[in-house]
């Protein structure tokens, strides 16, 4: 299993959010992580610039949207933004989408969240032709190297010229909870990227739909990418790290998407999906992961303690222990 860290979710003074984007990379990179996710907070910066400034700042480590919400942009405008950040990164963006929540799309944006499974498959016809682009000779004119973008289903009409198409492999990754969005991920897409979602959920639900759907469509094995908070702390103070993460985090559990996923587990709360306590106690919860199927964790560094700076220390504790663990889940 492959370790990464989330960056870029914690509120704080916008002034100063750049320099501190561009510390917490350089540590992911030299720490060891394989990998760091950006989550795209409605009124937060853009994960996409988020990772283009990463990757000015690191040279190895994978960098990952967690996630893009489909319906703010058109697929070819996302497959371009993707496939430049990806070319500025030396190859190295996973491509994280998901059609979000009703609570985003239709009650902040006024658009509509009437069939999001149906959606993101007719999204994901067009952006996988966009950024594969064409084979070696097909479709393409020698003299411009230009490709047609041929589309049309019930979301989507497309005729659209580009040039553009990845070098590196670019994966793309489903935000996929229920069983529709799992199968839709296994076919059209390179694995899921998970939210609210315990070692049974995972175990049970997801990890054998998406493989099966996958290993149907005839691809490779899936990445299931699954996020969860994580927290150094002694053991007595267990229960006061999965309050604070009820506390910070909850409003996550608001979703029904997420509710029906939590109904699949053991995890009642956030709180509950927090891996809280000494070393070994996260390592073990890590490893748990690993064994319900899980190839990559995006750790949410949540600290615990009554002042800011109590807060920096257990932040900086929790981050020397992921680094070491690190070496331990591979």
């Amino acid at each position: 299993m492959r370790l990464g860290v989330m960056i870029g979710a914690e509120r704080g003074d916008m002034a100063r959010k750049v320099s501190k984007l561009i510390s917490d990379i350089q540590w992911a990179e030299s720490a060891g992580l394989d990998s760091a996710w950006m989550p795209q907070v409605p009124n937060d910066f853009d994960c996409l610039t988020m990772v283009a400034l990463m990757a000015a700042n690191t040279t190895r480590i994978e960098l990952g949207t967690a996630v893009v919400p489909l319906q703010a942009q058109h697929p070819i405008a996302l497959a371009r933004q993707a496939l430049s950040v990806h070319a500025m990164s030396g190859g190295r963006l996973a491509l994280g989408v998901g059609p979000s929540h009703h609570w985003i799309v239709r009650d902040m944006l006024g658009l509509p969240y009437d069939k999001p499974a149906a959606y993101t498959r007719d999204y994901l016809q067009v952006l996988n032709m966009a950024i594969a682009g064409p084979g070696p000779s097909e479709g393409r004119s020698a003299a411009t190297r230009e490709f047609m973008i041929d589309v049309e289903n019930d979301s989507f009409t497309v005729h659209n010229p580009t040039v553009l198409a990845a070098d590196t492999p670019m994966p793309v990754l489903v935000s996929a909870l229920g069983p529709v969005m799992l199968q839709i991920a296994g076919e059209h897409a390179d694995g899921t990227s998970l939210w609210m979602a315990d070692e049974k959920a995972i175990g049970e639900h997801i990890a054998p739909k998406i493989n099966k759907a996958a290993a149907d469509a005839g691809k490779p094995a899936p990445r299931i990418v699954a996020g969860i908070p994580v927290t150094l702390c002694a053991n007595s103070e267990i229960e006061a790290a999965k309050d604070r993460a009820n506390r910070i985090l909850a409003e996550a559990e608001t979703s029904p998407n997420y509710q029906r996923l939590l109904d699949r587990g053991e995890a009642r709360n956030v709180g509950d999906l927090c891996a809280a306590g000494d070393e070994e106690s996260i390592l073990k919860r890590f490893k748990q992961f690993a064994d319900a199927g899980v190839t990559d964790l995006s750790v949410r560094l949540l600290p615990i303690g009554e002042t800011r700076d109590e807060l920096i220390a257990s932040k900086y504790r929790t981050r020397e222990v992921i680094a070491e663990l690190a070496k331990a889940v591979r």
